[in-house]
């Protein structure tokens, strides 16, 4: 990565009168300059977890780092942490490896010794989608921000005594960003960092304004319908980016014919089969079930045998489905929708090899469009939670 062309690109885009992106990308920066004079290159690091938000953050410090080299003076490595939370996805950890190398990352790899995921309530859902309404998931063991994290980052302190500051990609929306500032000092009890966040002031279409328009590489995850990544435990595409099936995908016994009827996708189906026979759903094995285990498990417990005959159990789930839909207001939507801008690959085989939903004896994966078509970002975590959160109330 040429570090000294990222520090033309943004400091550019920082003066442009022109580019109502300007003025936050001029804030980060100056913020990111302060914080430098104040700590110094040496004192300071950045968390870097393979999210977009950190990587807008790792490309705007790459550059304001490079706008302080002299003529023949060349980049240091840049003091990096990353604490992974359980079951990261492989995509995103390979992303991460690419990052390291790219903008030669000196990056310490912290992981918490509970094995805990993040349960940061999500957001409710705009009126502008219709056919769902919001239901917030369960929480899952202790948030991000308990016990493993003060573990991590006191071991970090206590291997890198030098670093005074971190550099974080907070936003105001996030999850207990609302009151923070650009510069935040950690909480009594905990290692002592000056947190620093460059881009607080950013909402979810900045940061994908930013990352297309310089080109910025960013994880293939967001390409196929994620818009917030966490643990595979509780990370799903974002059901407000789903293409839905054509007709011909759909079966027959699970179609209901309405008129302008809204749309059922295959989030809504899941959290009604899960919310019906689990608390906190488990496989066969014990331990967690994957939601599109669930997903998979439930449609081909309904779907037709390739002969056209009907399993047995299908008659009675197959109305237990149609019920519950019915007295939400829902349908199955039969028009063939536009066609979508991408498609769900390797990140959900990556995920549990099983996402796969059988309609009429064929396997298709759903389809999604990526993470910059989402208009609305109070939707951004709409895919968090043991089950995605755009589903019916029960």
């Amino acid at each position: 990565m040429d570090c000294k062309k990222i520090a033309r690109d943004v400091y550019t885009l920082a003066e442009d009168p022109q580019d109502p992106l300007a003025p936050f990308v001029k804030e980060a920066l100056q913020v990111i300059d302060q914080c430098l004079d104040t700590h110094s290159q040496d004192g300071t690091a950045i968390s870097f977890n393979g999210g977009k938000d950190c990587t807008v953050l790792l490309h705007l410090y790459a550059g304001a780092l490079a706008r302080r080299l002299g003529p023949n003076e060349r980049m240091k490595p840049i003091h990096a942490l990353y604490i992974p939370v359980p079951s990261p996805f492989e995509a995103l950890e390979e992303f991460i490896d690419q990052c390291v190398k790219a903008y030669n990352l000196d990056l310490f790899v912290c992981r918490p010794e509970a094995p805990e995921v993040e349960s940061v309530v999500t957001p409710n859902i705009s009126e502008g989608l219709e056919f769902m309404t919001a239901n917030r998931p369960r929480a899952v063991g202790k948030s991000k921000g308990g016990e493993g994290m003060r573990e991590a980052l006191q071991r970090y302190k206590d291997k890198f005594p030098n670093i005074s500051a971190i550099l974080i990609g907070t936003r105001r929306t996030d999850p207990h960003g609302a009151k923070l500032s650009h510069r935040n000092m950690t909480d009594s009890g905990w290692p002592e960092f000056e947190r620093v966040n460059p881009i607080i002031n950013w909402d979810y279409s900045h940061v994908w304004t930013f990352l297309r328009q310089l080109n910025v590489p960013y994880c293939k995850l967001y390409d196929e319908g994620y818009t917030s990544l966490g643990s595979t435990y509780n990370t799903f595409p974002n059901p407000a980016l789903l293409v839905s099936s054509p007709e011909s995908s759909i079966p027959q016994h699970l179609r209901k014919l309405s008129v302008g009827s809204p749309v059922l996708s295959p989030a809504t189906a899941l959290t009604s089969f899960m919310s019906k026979t689990h608390t906190e759903p488990e496989s066969p094995g014990g331990g967690i079930l994957s939601p599109s285990t669930a997903l998979s498990s439930f449609m081909s417990s309904t779907h037709t045998h390739p002969n056209g005959s009907l399993p047995t159990t299908a008659t009675s789930a197959s109305n237990t489905f149609n019920a519950t839909y019915a007295a939400n207001g829902l349908s199955i939507d039969t028009t063939t929708n536009s066609k979508p801008t991408t498609t769900t690959s390797s990140t959900t085989t990556s995920r549990q090899n099983g996402d796969e939903s059988s309609f009429n004896g064929k396997q298709q994966l759903p389809r999604y469009r990526p993470a910059y078509e989402l208009m609305d970002g109070s939707l951004e975590r709409s895919g968090r939670g043991l089950v995605p959160a755009l589903a019916p109330d029960n």
